[in-house]
């Protein structure tokens, strides 16, 4: 298989199913704290697991920890109040992408680009990526409470790549705190009696904050260095799609695998409705003899995501692909395993959004041990699921009714591309 040219070795890595092993790995890493908390989120809520979180993050800046939380100004628009409140009394400073506090802020451009990314840096040693927001598992925000834990996975690892993931937290983090706040510090510089006075002393603790944050990377460059020479065998890529120079980055991850598989192919994905590229090597693959799975969700919890995903389903049986549906909960891990030494793991769905709007981050693992522990994760999800039979009659699918609701389908993602911004076709 044609690797990811990014890989690098010297990583430790740990699979964390869900939020129940993922929220304790977080704690224990923000209690062992010492520098720097970064954390990003699309959903924040206000249950239990967000209260403890905000009370780790908050006790951790008290005791002198720089504690930055980034999150999504619409996944997390109904929580926002409620943090700022748990944190006033806290040094945490809590920033907002592309806030949506007021009604005109909905008509700017560039807000159906939301930051899904679900990050955590902490003192440029450790990260933690993948599909888990900061809400209990067994709760939704449209659903209430629920009778089984979503399915969902994170990594947490060390070692070179971690210093990837701090710089773009860095970048997302003061790109929107400069949006909160620049233009108030703008206006009080412009209305200050002595404003040269001022603007000196403005530039000189920007001065200071980057001699420090610059100290801090430098100090990380070691350490990574360091890392890269040790012989820990796990090798590991964070692959990062925005919408500058990373804009197909995910997509050609999965094309690589795709393209390189020689035995299997195995895909969990919540929002299923692909590029024509990556429906083509699905295609593709399976017609050469590869095993392809897909397990995708069985219980919908919007009615257009299980429109786009049925409207594939008898184009991909009638080339040997299999699909399973998941039933026994909410589907929202993000999963990929091809042949026996690659696999993909993090926020990107496979769907218009993910692809080519939103800020997502995946990690690309070539590692034999992790791809099987992964791979038994699959097979014990894709066990109580229910296969979709080729001879099954789907209803609505077939005949004038199926061609109708598949080009309603197409239209609307490209509507929605459109609106968003996006000249790219899909």
């Amino acid at each position: 298989m044609n690797l990811t040219p990014g890989l690098q070795g010297g990583h430790q890595l740990r699979l964390l199913r869900g939020g129940e092993a993922l929220f304790p790995a977080l704690h224990a890493a923000i209690r062992g704290a010492v520098h720097e908390v970064w954390l990003a989120s699309y959903i924040v809520h206000t249950d239990a697991v967000s209260a403890q979180l905000a009370d780790a993050l908050a006790a951790a800046a008290r005791r002198g920890v720089r504690v930055r939380l980034l999150v999504d100004g619409f996944g997390s628009r109904h929580a926002i109040a409620w943090w700022r409140e748990r944190l006033a009394d806290s040094p945490v400073a809590l920033a907002v992408f592309r806030p949506l506090e007021s009604w005109w802020q909905w008509l700017q451009p560039g807000q159906l680009r939301r930051l899904h990314l679900k990050l955590c840096v902490v003192d440029g040693a450790q990260a933690f990526v993948g599909g888990i927001n900061v809400i209990d598992d067994r709760l939704d925000l449209n659903h209430g409470p629920l009778d089984a834990p979503r399915l969902d996975f994170a990594v947490g690892f060390e070692g070179p790549a971690v210093a990837q993931v701090d710089a773009q937290l860095r970048r997302l983090w003061a790109r929107s705190w400069l949006g909160r706040d620049f233009g108030d510090e703008l206006r009080l510089l412009l209305d200050a009696s002595h404003p040269l006075t001022q603007l000196r002393g403005w530039f000189g603790s920007q001065w200071l904050r980057f001699r420090g944050a610059y100290g801090r990377a430098q100090e990380r460059r070691r350490e990574r260095l360091a890392a890269e020479a040790d012989d820990t065998p796990v090798r590991l890529a964070y692959v990062r799609r925005d919408n500058l120079r990373n804009r197909h980055a995910i997509e050609r991850e999965y094309l690589r695998a795709l393209r390189g598989a020689r035995q299997r192919f195995e895909l969990i994905c919540p929002y299923f409705y692909p590029s024509a590229r990556l429906l083509r090597a699905l295609l593709n693959a399976a017609r050469r003899g590869v095993e392809v799975r897909l397990l995708l969700q069985g219980q919908f919890d919007y009615r257009i995501a299980d429109w786009a995903a049925r409207a594939l389903y008898e184009q991909l049986l009638d080339k040997g692909v299999r699909i399973f549906e998941y039933r026994a909960a909410f589907l929202h891990a993000k999963v990929a395993l091809a042949d026996e030494d690659w696999a993909t793991l993090g926020s990107s769905n496979l769907d218009p959004t993910s692809l080519l709007l939103n800020l997502e981050a995946n990690v690309v693992v070539s590692d034999a041990r992790f791809v099987a522990d992964l791979r038994q994760e699959f097979l014990k999800a894709s066990a109580g699921a229910v296969e979709v039979q080729r001879e099954a009659p789907q209803p609505g699918w077939r005949g004038w009714r199926g061609w109708l609701r598949r080009g309603v389908v197409a239209w609307l993602a490209q509507v929605y591309l459109r609106a968003a911004g996006s000249g790219s076709l899909y």
